[in-house]
């Protein structure tokens, strides 16, 4: 768990009611998961929606949703909160990453360019699970 790199992600994207919040429980090892539930139901409420853009579908392949990121500048590496144990709280390669975050059901946000773009994935309803790019200005 790199906590700085989990803090820039909750400040960059989650809305500001709740980060002081989130930030608490992804701190917590007793509450971590408590955080990541948060974005199972509640993610409209919990992202800025304002940096939130849909993938349309079809977008159920990582290797698409990999080349789509490239394009919006993602780095090849990236860090990653995810429901996925093989991939949470870990830094790794992007494509590897959306490997295993990509149809695993349950929500995953992927840090591609600290602070300015990452992948979101949320829990699968019914068909498939919302998928998008959060893309923030850069910051200076």
């Amino acid at each position: 768990m790199k906590k700085e790199m989990e803090e820039l992600i909750v400040k960059s994207f989650f809305e500001k009611n709740v980060q002081e919040r989130v930030l608490h429980e992804l701190f917590s090892p007793k509450k971590r998961g408590h955080a990541l539930n948060r974005l199972c139901h509640e993610y409209q409420k919990m992202l800025k929606g304002k940096y939130m853009i849909e993938i349309p579908p079809p977008n159920s392949d990582p290797q698409d949703i990999y080349e789509l990121l490239l394009k919006n500048g993602a780095e090849k590496k990236c860090y990653s909160l995810s429901y996925n144990e093989k991939i949470e709280g870990k830094e790794l390669l992007l494509q590897e990453a959306l490997a295993q975050a990509v149809g695993f059901g349950f929500p995953s946000i992927i840090s591609c360019i600290p602070g300015e773009l990452a992948y979101f994935e949320a829990e699968q309803g019914f068909g498939p699970a919302p998928r998008y790019i959060l893309r923030r200005p850069k910051m200076n």
